[in-house]
């Protein structure tokens, strides 16, 4: 991929618990997402993968402010689905998620206008309408475990039989990378194509997994031999956590390598109960300063034209060396939202699932 695509912009249901000194997480229970602290706090509604990152810039954001950040984890749909719940009793003050869900939630008007500067972020990251931007771009990704050999290369290699009950991959319609490998599948091979194909590697399937991040454990202690997942929460997990598994994209008959862009898009909450404080913080992850700890710290690719991505170091592979030769498809989300549920209904049954 070239290195222009990068500057250019390139479920998770499991509810991660964890209390910091600086950064809250509660749990996704219904109406627990506000803060006791009244205006010096925020609730972020999150996809999953940015936890490492959301950690450090959220504390310097603390300190720098006073305003403490409460953070909602779960999988692309769920938060989203959450913010709709909610609508009568707003909890969520930022909302961060993967395409088409964002479109979904600012079609449903669950978004309001940000109203910051996103004049460094190129067109193709942000709402024309100025209800969500990108704050990291991201892509599709598979990962296999060492064990699997010969490594698969293809979308073929995956049919075969020694990967019966051995490959996983996020539920279309609920997991923003789940829904990836249905789109991108049809970009590649048409419709109906797509859908025999997953039909045939229905065989070696686990089973639905509303969870991407979940599958990350299993390929790595060897449970599961392929499964997908997104570059950025990939890499992230092999640095922070010491997964074993090895990132690739399945090439199609011709030797090509496609994949899809899936940046983690943010928006503002309609009725968001710290809206002004939502606001600084959309404001302060859009900073030339933060943005410059994306590459490094995030592991994923920064939103702004003006940071250029790091250079190798020799530790953990930057998402340019991963995506050597790989293309990037950037999909016209707002018209894959049109189709989206006419096409997981399809894929459902198709599939049995």
């Amino acid at each position: 991929m070239r290195l222009s695509a990068f500057r250019r912009g390139t479920l998770r249901t499991a509810v991660l618990a964890l209390t910091t000194a600086t950064v809250a997480v509660t749990a996704a229970c219904g109406g627990t997402g506000t803060s006791e602290s009244g205006d010096k706090s925020i609730t972020v509604y999150t996809a999953d993968g940015l936890g490492s990152w959301y950690k450090t810039e959220f504390d310097t954001f603390r300190q720098q402010t006073g305003i403490s950040v409460n953070i909602v984890e779960a999988g692309s749909g769920e938060v989203v689905s959450r913010v709709q719940k909610e609508q009568s009793n707003p909890q969520a003050d930022l909302l961060v998620t993967l395409p088409p869900f964002i479109q979904k939630a600012a079609g449903q008007g669950l978004l309001a206008d940000s109203g910051v500067d996103t004049t460094a972020v190129d067109k193709a990251d942000k709402d024309a309408d100025g209800k969500f931007v990108a704050i990291v771009d991201n892509y599709l990704s598979f990962i296999a475990n060492p064990s699997a050999t010969p490594a698969p290369k293809t979308w073929d290699d995956l049919l075969a039989p020694r990967f019966k009950g051995k490959i996983q991959y996020s539920t279309p319609g609920q997991a923003g990378d789940g829904t990836a490998v249905l789109l991108l599948l049809q970009h590649l091979m048409g419709d109906q194509a797509a859908l025999d194909y997953l039909s045939k590697l229905q065989v070696n399937n686990v089973g639905p997994s509303s969870s991407t991040g979940k599958l990350q454990p299993k390929v790595s202690n060897g449970e599961l031999m392929v499964a997908n997942g997104d570059v950025q929460m990939n890499l992230a997990s092999i640095r922070d956590d010491g997964s074993k598994f090895n990132l690739f994209f399945p090439a199609m008959p011709d030797g090509s390598r496609t994949t899809v862009s899936l940046p983690y898009f943010a928006g503002v909450t309609k009725g968001a109960p710290h809206a002004d404080n939502a606001r600084q913080l959309l404001e302060f992850l859009l900073s030339k300063d933060v943005q410059q700890t994306v590459g490094t710290q995030a592991l994923g690719v920064s939103v702004r034209t003006d940071v250029a991505p790091p250079a190798p170091d020799g530790t953990t592979p930057t998402p340019s060396e991963v995506m050597t030769g790989v293309t990037v498809w950037h999909p016209d989300w707002n018209s894959v939202l049109t189709s989206l549920d006419t096409d997981v209904a399809a894929y459902q049954k198709s599939t049995g699932s």
